[in-house]
């Protein structure tokens, strides 16, 4: 098949292979043909969302040095970033969340690392769900071992949740790649809906890998999929590895919409850009609070954008803005 023929097919619903991902993903990012797909994938995006993006406000409920030791991260025990345990009080949780909603959030999402306990997330759920409007989505985005706690989520309130297999997971991690297979099925089982990503990208990681990667988050079936980019922590092993730009990104994008199911019909990327927005990316998050892409404590302070930014982007791409609760996430 041509590559005209792969990017119909996507269009049109059926499965792409993981060969047939892979070959899309072969062609140069300046090329006439990842422009095609980005053309088509953009269509695709509008019309299963209407033309009405979303902006989504992420919050962190704690920062912490982690064991799980994942190097692309900032919160990384071994990159010495940050080497102190902090916990964000519910009070200050509460307002934030809050915020998020007043200025048009469409969704919450609170995000601890991944040693976080269940017992400590479960009273900030309580207090958010209280006070956030009952058709505001409430999405966590938390370690495996909550898996465990997957029904004692959903009778918190929580509609869904951000968890992704991470490419090369088990190595530049130290989370076995099935446990994170897992707490998918899990999170699954209890009725929690699932949003997964192709992350962290950089320029080590080939075709196929990131195919295979694709063809993975598509078999879940979730209510969104995309692809993210690596931000380089300075001073790290990883961070030397260096990212991969922004148009590169915007391909993996296209490619994630066309190989997506069409009830998977939201497309992420972080961070955010109007480059991968033109690749058919439906959302972007603002975030509160701790980042493990950042290396300062409140990321609001540094690499974050607020809400007015984001929407200002997808004003440059032509979108219209989703008023009101999700349409991604479903309460």
């Amino acid at each position: 098949m041509t590559a005209t023929d792969l990017i119909n097919k996507g269009t049109n619903g059926q499965t792409l292979t993981p060969q047939e991902i892979e070959y899309l993903l072969s062609f140069p990012p300046h090329s006439a043909q990842n422009f095609k797909m980005m053309s088509a994938a953009s269509d695709l995006a509008r019309q299963l969302q209407n033309n009405e993006a979303e902006v989504h406000g992420q919050l962190a409920l704690n920062l912490a040095p982690c064991p799980e030791e994942c190097q692309f991260c900032s919160f990384a025990k071994s990159n010495k970033i940050f080497t102190k345990a902090t916990e964000v009080p519910i009070d200050e949780a509460v307002t934030m969340a809050k915020q998020f909603e007043d200025v048009g959030c469409q969704a919450i999402v609170l995000m601890t690392t991944a040693n976080f306990p269940f017992k400590k997330i479960a009273p900030y759920l309580t207090a958010i769900r209280q006070v956030v409007k009952k058709e505001t989505p409430l999405i966590v985005n938390i370690g495996d071992q909550c898996a465990e706690n997957a029904e004692e989520l959903v009778q918190l309130g929580v509609n869904g949740v951000y968890h992704a297999l991470r490419l090369r997971e088990g190595i530049d991690t130290n989370i076995p790649p099935q446990q994170r297979r897992d707490s998918i099925e899990k999170f699954q089982k209890a009725g929690l809906q699932l949003g997964v990503c192709v992350e962290p990208l950089g320029p080590e990681h080939s075709d196929k890998e990131i195919a295979e990667m694709i063809h993975y988050t598509a078999s879940l079936n979730p209510v969104f999929s995309g692809a993210a980019r690596r931000i380089p922590i300075p001073g790290t092993r990883m961070g030397e590895l260096g990212t991969i730009p922004e148009i590169r990104q915007a391909q993996v994008v296209a490619v994630t919409r066309l190989a997506m199911p069409h009830t998977t019909i939201a497309n992420c990327t972080h961070e955010p850009g109007v480059l991968p927005g033109m690749g058919g990316a439906t959302f972007f998050w603002a975030e509160m609070g701790a980042n493990p892409r950042d290396t300062i404590a409140r990321t609001e302070e540094g690499r974050a954008h607020n809400v007015s930014e984001l929407e200002t982007m997808f004003w440059e791409l032509d979108w219209k803005i989703q008023r009101g609760p999700s349409r991604i996430w479903k309460v």
